[in-house]
């Protein structure tokens, strides 16, 4: 593990590589702790290079065990080896060249889970964004691009699988109880895009024939027994083939697509070429051990993998500070995808939660960058929801300036483009530019300066004159390295609702630039003037959150309460209970901290519960609509010297406001929303059930007991009901008998299968108040728990540090102890995972000073640690300079 404090690395500083890479054979004999690698690789020097500059390669923990030139052994003075890098000196001028490389590697003990590891007795590569170099000395940089030829041998008892990139070029005996395979994959491809996967699993076979009727052979490998649980990824998988081929006329380009899902994996899922590499909890599912969310979870994420076989495989970014061309790219692909598939207006709602609850803190925060970054330390920490999923949200408002038709014209101009090319965010805008007439030289700086923008908004009505006027103003907050900020362009999509729920429209627009229902914010500060306007309009300003800011429009609580009745936009809807809610649940906080009485607006109860029964809406929407803002909402509309025990105790006091002001509707959608039949992970029956376990939820509270959601435990048939009722259960009655019963009761059942062990460690880690830390540690020494895997440390360390305000951020300062404690012993064994965990402290210097203190003293100690790994330092470092 390299455990230097790490180079810092600039855009300004790229350059091409002085060598072309042309092609890449690679074989590996398979051993679980002496794997021998031999890596053939052709060069040429490129043109106008010095033709004394040598050959750099990237390593990490390598040993090189052969070297040869042309297939002669190197002479030891013309190179220089060390476990990070390999040197060559007095290379050809400028025709081709051979260098072949062998290494020997121990995956094994690569508990890092980067390059070649072994898991379960299956081999596995990650090699995104840096693994690659792990296996052999390597060009290791997204735009060296070559052609892969790939020869496995390994044993063939325990190893009968044997699979890489591309396509099948066969296999036989080779020798003794062991045989071999070959691979090519004829598109050229970057490193961290190689994979290759040995052992023994299970398949789930099925065809799909594309839009130019070539069959492709579709293959699903997962423990051997877990083949019915793969269905549903299959299913998603052929309907998101389909989808990319109809939405953007992308057509799959090999013979055969592989997936393969193992248990031990640092990310979701890896979109190698032809070879995706699944974290099996995004590709295992039956109703037994699923919920609804882990259906939409494993659509989104089969679809977003492959939908990257064109965003980042077949045009792929030219170097890691363009990573939000390939990821914000695609996140927003696959959120369309998602979108078609169920209720757009749902999805939509579910984005911006995610998108508020962690990328807002982040722009806010020590650890704020831009989309496109200008530099870094450590790559691995820029994985982050900045460049996922603002970066796709600056892709949906690009989408919104030029129309789909002009986006489909700038995606299909890009493609056309850059096909096999390394690409930039210049190239991927200039498209845009250029197949629609536009100049997106303002918007792109959405890409380079960080924080989310503040726009403040007023408005006034003159009935003589029949004109609404809107003054606007924007601001975006200084962050870490950028305290001067430029004006962005900003479009807003806008309506005005007259007083009979109709859309007002205005005989003229001054004041901005307005293409049909978007206005265009470009200025520091904009009056816009609407003509025509009858009578005093309530406006609905950017509806379906057409740009990712901070929203401050002090709109009246009767006005707010007309848009969540009447917009046509039913995500505006959902925005304006948020907005009515939100200034209730920060007076409710201060309240609580004062020691003071709080108190609730009824507008904002009975809206809640006119919604909630609202037979006209689907019951998804009204399920969202139910979900008070969360804490950590709360504590970002706060802004500073946050204190989450009176956050906590602030909402509770509104939530059982509305509970107990609207039990008779609760009660009555508890009981109408029950489905009869066999369950289906379709979108209208997972709406149902959103809905009755949102009213289970306000009916634990307002009746005060337990009885019934230990009933509703008692009779699920399904794990979205289960897990619902159970989670009442443990958040609302911790100490109750029937609690207790649950948790064994669930425990037991599913005591065989970790992904559904990993909700029960999720649920209690969840459970609010003090209690919560020794909880989590006690569970650390349950059976089921195991360190070394991520998927068990993110359910129950992870999720208590990101998901329980109460009980991570105990006034005491335990909860930070205890994870500087963690994250210093998983360091040395998984950097990325200690340094994902350690996000969540992210937003320390929002809390209260006792809080803050406790905090920034776990943070040196974390800082203090031997050998910290670059990941880790890295992050500790900018969270206690930010």
């Amino acid at each position: 593990m390299r455990t230097e404090n790490g180079q810092i690395i600039h855009l300004a500083d790229y350059r091409q590589t002085d060598f072309v890479l042309e092609r890449v054979d690679l074989t590996f004999e398979l051993d679980p702790t002496e794997t021998k690698v031999e890596a053939r690789l052709i060069f040429h020097r490129r043109d106008g290079v010095d033709p004394a500059a040598p050959l750099v390669l990237d390593g990490d923990e390598l040993t090189m065990t052969g070297l040869l030139f042309d297939q002669l052994e190197l002479d030891a003075g013309r190179y220089d080896a060390t476990p990070d890098s390999l040197t060559i000196r007095d290379l050809p001028a400028s025709e081709p060249f051979e260098i072949t490389i062998t290494t020997m590697i121990n995956p094994e003990a690569n508990t890092q889970l980067m390059g070649l590891y072994r898991t379960n007795g299956v081999y596995c590569t990650q090699c995104e964004a840096e693994g690659f170099r792990r296996i052999t000395y390597f060009p290791d940089r997204p735009d060296v691009l070559a052609v892969y030829t790939v020869n496995i041998i390994a044993d063939k008892a325990s190893c009968p699988l044997l699979l890489s990139n591309g396509n099948f070029l066969g296999g036989a005996g080779y020798g003794e109880g062991k045989h071999f395979a070959a691979w090519f994959d004829p598109h050229p491809k970057p490193s961290y895009l190689f994979a290759l996967v040995a052992g023994d699993l299970g398949v789930v076979e099925d065809t799909f024939t594309t839009m130019s009727d070539r069959e492709v052979t579709l293959k699903i490998y997962v423990e051997h027994g877990k083949e019915p649980r793969a269905a549903y990824a299959m299913d998603a998988l052929k309907r998101s083939m389909k989808w990319d081929e109809e939405v953007f006329g992308r057509e799959y380009d090999l013979d055969i697509f592989m997936i393969v899902a193992v248990s031990d994996f640092n990310m979701g899922a890896m979109e190698n070429k032809g070879l995706n590499v699944f974290n099996d909890k995004y590709v295992l599912a039956d109703p037994e051990i699923a919920t609804d969310q882990d259906y939409a979870n494993i659509e989104a994420i089969i679809a977003h993998e492959y939908f990257h076989n064109w965003t980042g495989n077949r045009v792929t970014c030219r170097d890691w500070f363009q990573l939000c061309l390939k990821e914000g790219l695609t996140v927003y692909r696959d959120h369309e995808f998602s979108a078609d598939q169920r209720s757009r207006a749902v999805k939509r709602i579910a984005e911006v939660r995610h998108l508020k609850s962690e990328q807002f803190p982040e722009d806010a925060g020590p650890l704020a960058h831009p989309v496109r970054p200008t530099k870094y330390r450590e790559i691995n920490n820029f994985y982050t929801t900045t460049v996922y999923e603002k970066g796709s949200e600056v892709t949906r408002m690009i989408a919104t300036i030029v129309g789909r038709d002009g986006f489909k014209k700038g995606m299909d101009l890009y493609f056309e483009r850059h096909d096999g090319d390394a690409a930039t965010i210049e190239d991927f805008v200039k498209c845009f530019e250029e197949a629609n007439g536009v100049d997106l030289g303002q918007f792109s700086l959405w890409y380079h300066q960080a924080g989310t923008p503040l726009v403040s908004v007023s408005s006034s009505y003159d009935q003589a004159k029949g004109e609404f006027t809107l003054s606007l103003e924007q601001m975006i907050p200084p962050t870490p390295g950028q305290s001067a900020k430029e004006p962005m362009h900003i479009p807003l999509r806008f309506g005005l609702i007259s007083a009979d729920g109709s859309e007002a429209t205005p005989s003229a627009i001054s004041g901005a630039d307005v293409t049909g229902d978007v206005l265009h914010l470009k200025q520091r500060r904009q009056t816009v003037t609407f003509s025509g306007i009858a009578s005093r309009p309530v406006v609905s300003l950017n509806r379906s959150f057409s740009a990712p800011i901070n929203l401050h429009f002090e709109q009246a609580p009767a006005d707010l309460a007309h848009i969540a009745r009447y917009d046509a936009d039913l995500f505006a809807r959902w925005q304006a209970l948020n907005d009515l809610a939100l200034p209730n649940l920060v007076a409710a906080a201060r309240s609580a901290r004062a020691g003071e009485p709080v108190e609730t607006n009824a507008v904002l109860a009975d809206t809640l519960i006119a919604i909630a029964g609202d037979e006209t809406l689907e019951p998804a929407f009204r399920a969202q609509a139910l979900a008070l803002p969360s804490e950590s909402d709360i504590a970002r509309e706060l802004g500073s010297n946050n204190d989450p025990d009176a956050i906590r105790a602030g909402r509770e006091e509104v939530l059982a406001f509305v509970a107990k002001r609207g039990p008779a509707v609760f009660a009555t959608l508890f009981e109408r929303h029950q489905l009869q039949g066999a369950f289906t992970p379709d979108a209208a029956g997972a709406g149902h059930r959103a809905l009755r376990n949102a009213a289970l939820a306000y009916l634990a509270v307002a009746d005060g007991t337990p009885a019934r959601a230990a009933e509703a435990f008692a009779a699920a048939d399904n794990m979205t009901d289960l897990s619902a009722a159970l989670t009442v259960l443990a958040h609302r009655f911790p100490d109750a008998p029937e609690t207790a019963s649950a948790l064994e009761t669930f425990r037991a059942r599913f005591a065989d299968n970790a992904l559904v062990i990993d909700k029960w460690f999720s649920i209690q880690s969840t459970i609010p108040g003090d209690g919560a830390l020794a909880r989590v540690k006690a569970l650390m020494t349950s059976p089921h728990f195991n360190k070394s895997n991520p998927n068990r440390m993110r359910a129950l360390v992870g999720t208590y540090a990101f998901s329980n305000p109460t009980g991570f951020n105990r006034a005491d300062g335990e909860g930070y102890r205890f994870l500087a404690d963690q994250i210093i012993e998983i360091d040395p064994k998984n950097p990325q995972l200690a340094a994902r965990i350690l996000t969540s402290m992210r937003s320390w210097r929002a809390l209260e000073d006792v809080r803050s203190d406790h905090a920034r003293n776990a943070l040196r100690t974390i800082a203090a640690g031997e050998k910290l790994s670059s990941d880790v330092s890295d992050i500790v470092e900018r969270m206690l300079k930010g």
